[in-house]
């Protein structure tokens, strides 16, 4: 049976260094990239787990990320120096699977390599659902996780960039509470100021318009009131 391979993409040397020899030392075959350009050189089909960290310079994490998603559905498990739990949503809406903040012990590495390594051979497996998982699905709405293709009850709905990234981001996490910062840091990827409120309110707006059956009585999209928005399908 063929090792692993594990792609590591870190700027940092000594992380670099040691994050690959535990990994040669649990049998995985790894290769080495300094930089997002190199890393994605390297990238290719043996390729079945990418270690990426966030803040590089140059091309950053994030970047290379969305770069990567675009050739390839490898799991992909960033390094950061952040932990705030706005910086993880934010990378998750860049298409990682996992986020692991610095300093972090080898212990949970191997853990979260060997969760996401099974996830994904198990993935690789079964084809014939990679059609489905194409779409989330949570009663009368189907979001395509690509492209901005959204569904309710059957009938296509337009939306802007913006509502469908809030969209997809809530459906993602349901029952999720999202403050306005949550949904502003993670969707127009800025810091987050007093006044941002009024223009998150103003897009949950727009967006129960096209996905509620009745806006003024939202079903879907919830407000937690002092505390923000949740997408509940089983909402009553």
């Amino acid at each position: 049976m063929a090792k692993e391979k594990i792609l590591i993409i870190e700027d940092d040397p000594d992380i670099r260094e040691g994050v690959r020899i535990l990994l040669e030392s649990e049998d995985y075959r790894v290769t080495e990239a300094g930089n997002g350009k190199e890393g994605l050189e390297l990238l290719d089909q043996e390729t079945d787990l990418v270690i990426l960290d966030i803040m590089m310079p140059g091309m950053s994490g994030l970047r290379t990320c969305e770069e990567i998603r675009k050739l390839s559905f490898v799991p992909v498990l960033f390094l950061t120096a952040k932990s705030q739990e706005s910086d993880k949503l934010i990378g998750l809406m860049a298409g990682a699977d996992d986020y692991l903040a610095k300093p972090f012990s080898y212990a949970e590495l191997l853990g979260r390599v060997k969760a996401l390594l099974r996830r994904y051979k198990i993935y690789r497996g079964r084809p014939e659902e990679r059609q489905e998982e194409e779409y989330l699905e949570a009663g009368p709405v189907r979001l395509h996780r690509k492209y901005n293709e959204v569904y309710v009850d059957g009938k296509e709905k337009e939306l802007s960039d913006i509502e469908y990234k809030i969209l997809r981001l809530m459906m993602e996490h349901p029952r999720r509470i999202f403050s306005a910062q949550n949904l502003y840091e993670s969707v127009w990827n800025e810091p987050y100021f007093y006044n941002c409120s009024a223009t998150v309110m103003v897009h949950i707006r727009k967006l129960r318009l096209k996905v509620e059956a009745d806006p003024k009585n939202p079903q879907l999209i919830g407000t937690v009131w002092g505390k923000g928005y949740r997408f509940d399908a089983n909402s009553k």
